[in-house]
């Protein structure tokens, strides 16, 4: 009888893990800025680079030796697998 109920333990403990979801969980990510056509639409040669801050936001990547380049970069990851870039 102890043989049984050990065996059967043993079954649903094992059988048990294995509903278990995979591990590590990994989050939905979004990341950068997005820039849309009508953002693009307000942009105008000659526009100061506060009004450009105000129309599109902050860059994700400032170029330390060049001063007059932004790069706005979107990235979306499902579940640590890259689903869309935008550059």
């Amino acid at each position: 009888m102890v043989a049984k109920i050990s065996a059967l333990f043993a079954f649903l403990l094992l059988t048990g893990c294995s509903y278990l979801p995979p591990l590590p969980y990994k989050i939905d990510v979004q990341q950068g800025n997005v820039v849309t056509e009508e953002m693009v639409e307000k942009l105008k040669p000659g526009m100061t680079k506060s009004q450009v801050l105000f129309v599109l936001g902050s860059p994700l990547i400032l170029d330390a030796f060049r001063d007059n380049r932004w790069d706005y970069v979107y990235l979306f990851r499902e579940k640590g697998e890259l689903i869309e870039q935008k550059d």
